[in-house]
This record gives structure tokens, sequence and C-alpha cells, in this order.
């Protein structure tokens, strides 16, 4: 599939640009936190992909950052939801 290489590269930039602008969208909002984990695993996956592509695998371990800035942020919004959960159950 390494043939597929321009068309890879070329479906990067609209992709982080669609959910760079749904995070936007949402800032301020409880689903913000889970927008900007897809958009950070977004990031994540598109660099490793290049890096696959153009022989930088040496640089393929920093695509890890993205992946943990994605895990750390959806786990901000369960934790949140978790909170908001119990406060709702504490006053009914």
């Amino acid at each position: 599939m390494m043939e597929w290489k321009t068309l890879g590269v070329i479906m990067i930039m609209p992709t982080i640009f669609v959910a760079a602008l749904l995070t936007w969208r949402t800032k301020g909002e409880d689903e913000f936190f889970v927008n900007l984990a897809i958009l950070a695993w977004i990031c994540a996956n598109a660099f490793w992909m290049c890096c696959e592509f153009f022989d930088y695998l040496h640089y393929k371990n920093f695509s890890a950052i993205g992946f943990v800035i994605g895990a750390i942020s959806i786990s901000i919004y369960y934790i949140r939801r978790y909170k908001n959960k119990n406060l709702v159950d504490a006053v009914s």
C-alpha cells in the first residue's frame, strides 16, 4: 500500500482542518475534550504515517505525545462527566 503515499499525505490537511474546526466550535462545551482527543489522535496518526512514508522511522516514537495528549483529554472528559453525575445524584 505504500504506492498511495501522495493520496495519504494529501488527505492529512483537510482531516486535521475539520477536526480542529469541530474542536474550536465546541470550546466551552462538554464535548470539547472529546474533540480535542480526536484532534490529537489524528495528528499523531498523521505524523506516524508521514514518518513511515518518508523513512524517518527514528522519529515515529514522538507520535506517542499526541496519543498521550488524547488519552489525557478523554480522561478529563470522563472525570468531569463522572463528577457532574455524582453532583446531580447528590442533589436529587
